[in-house]
């Protein structure tokens, strides 16, 4: 393709031109880079037009093919999230789950585009737009008032890093359709477009908003893009992502009732497939709860690993800081992590920079409390992961909108108790909740709508 193409984003566009001939990057050098989420290649460019690029990768060799269409982040430089981990936006958060999806997948390119900084305008221009923010502007109001366009990137030279990376066919990891409109008009093949989206921050909550009712963005958090094989698996979770607000909970356990045997065994329980639906769940949830036994029981990570999908915020209810410093909730930076204590739970040493201390008060918190106080953090999709008590509690106070309850064809007689409702006199006072059913493999999840 030559010539100029109009790439429209929100009333705005994105003017791209690309010639074969045309030489935009030149492959200057490479080298490793060691980072907490494993080890990358670091190739750096240099623009034609003096600014600098690098590409990190796993998994991609030159002269080698390619397993399908590799994961792809095309990144914006922003100084101000990426480096000082500002919550006006959600770049930082969004750079560092993009590295740990393409870490888990094996195979993959984050390219960071210097010269995208304030969506094409600079960094004293950007912060010169905050003022205008401060001030009760949205950042699309923003640049326009200062003789900006709504949005002035171009992605011609992150595309010729691909091409040169042997990339011509790729999984976009992005909530933006123009990034991926942009590739397409320079001759990239994106064969599907993944959502980046990271759980929403009072800070940026309005940020994010202008995003997605200004510049089309979406939030494509869905399980058909988390791996789903057929649209019947992709309409299990359609509730979920049309829904900004919810709260779920899952728990698997035997035909008798339990989640783990007397000796508190619960390894393999469940079989693969119910481990993939709950980490489906994950992905599309912005907070996941567990109790402080399932922590001291497990020592869950509560990240995503086996779909696609950001990490949701952990958060464990530990009323008596109970949970210890070595858990790897509080030692493995993965996730943000809330820890709920009461007021007189003293703070984990030099608290990481992952961890956070919420003290609600005196125990027991009702689980509404709970709920609260993750919405006005900005976590307004919840999953209520663990154990049985603390899925029981949330039944029980009726704040759960729907309960994934998977069946396990097995009978353990005696152990850890699952969910429990309360005890009723008669079996026409047992509430009956609408109910839809799947198989899990071997396994049968039932989902009810609790209101």
């Amino acid at each position: 393709m030559d010539g100029p193409a109009d790439i429209p984003t929100g009333g705005a566009a994105i003017s791209v031109e690309y010639s074969p001939v045309q030489r935009l990057v030149e492959r200057v050098t490479e080298s490793v880079l060691p980072t907490r989420h494993g080890v990358f290649r670091i190739v750096g460019y240099r623009g034609s037009n003096g600014v600098e690029l690098v590409s990190l990768s796993q998994g991609i060799e030159d002269g080698r093919p390619h397993s399908g269409a590799p994961l792809v982040r095309l990144h914006s430089e922003c100084l101000t999230g990426d480096a000082f981990g500002s919550w006006r936006c959600d770049c930082g958060e969004q750079l560092d789950a993009a590295l740990g999806l393409i870490a888990q997948a094996g195979e993959g390119v984050l390219v960071y585009i210097r010269g995208h900084e304030g969506r094409g305008i600079g960094l004293v221009e950007k912060l010169r737009a905050y003022r205008l923010q401060d001030q009760g502007y949205d950042t699309v109001d923003a640049n326009l008032r200062l003789g900006h366009p709504v949005d002035a990137r171009d992605y011609s030279q992150a595309a010729e890093i691909l091409r040169d990376l042997g990339l011509d066919r790729v999984r976009l990891l992005s909530s933006n359709p123009a990034k991926q409109e942009a590739l397409a008009a320079l001759d990239v093949d994106v064969v599907e477009r993944l959502g980046a989206a990271v759980p929403a921050r009072p800070e940026n909550t309005r940020y994010l908003q202008t995003k997605r009712q200004r510049l089309r963005h979406d939030d494509l958090r869905t399980v058909a893009a988390a791996g789903s094989t057929s649209d019947e698996e992709a309409s299990r979770y359609e509730w979920l992502v049309d829904r900004d607000e919810w709260v779920v909970a899952q728990s698997a356990q035997s035909l008798d009732g339990f989640l783990a045997t007397r000796r508190g065994d619960g390894t393999g329980l469940s079989g693969e497939a119910d481990h993939r639906h709950l980490h489906r769940l994950r992905g599309l949830a912005d907070a996941v709860i567990v109790g402080a036994q399932t922590v001291l029981n497990d020592d869950p990570l509560l990240t995503v690993r086996l779909a696609s999908g950001s990490n949701p915020t952990r958060v464990v209810l530990d009323p008596r800081g109970r949970v210890p410093a070595t858990a790897r909730v509080f030692s493995e930076p993965d996730a943000p992590t809330l820890w709920v204590t009461g007021p007189d739970v003293v703070t984990i040493g030099e608290a990481a920079s992952h961890l956070t201390q919420l003290q609600l008060g005196a125990p027991p918190w009702p689980a509404g409390d709970v709920v609260d106080a993750l919405r006005a953090r900005g976590l307004r999709r919840v999953l209520v992961e663990g154990g049985g008590r603390t899925v029981s509690t949330f039944l029980a106070a009726g704040a759960l909108d729907r309960l994934f309850l998977t069946t396990v064809p097995v009978l353990l007689g005696d152990g850890v108790p699952g969910v429990r409702v309360p005890a009723v006199d008669t079996v026409a006072d047992a509430p009956r909740w609408p109910v839809r059913r799947f198989p899990l493999g071997d396994d049968t999840c039932l989902e009810f709508t609790l209101r």
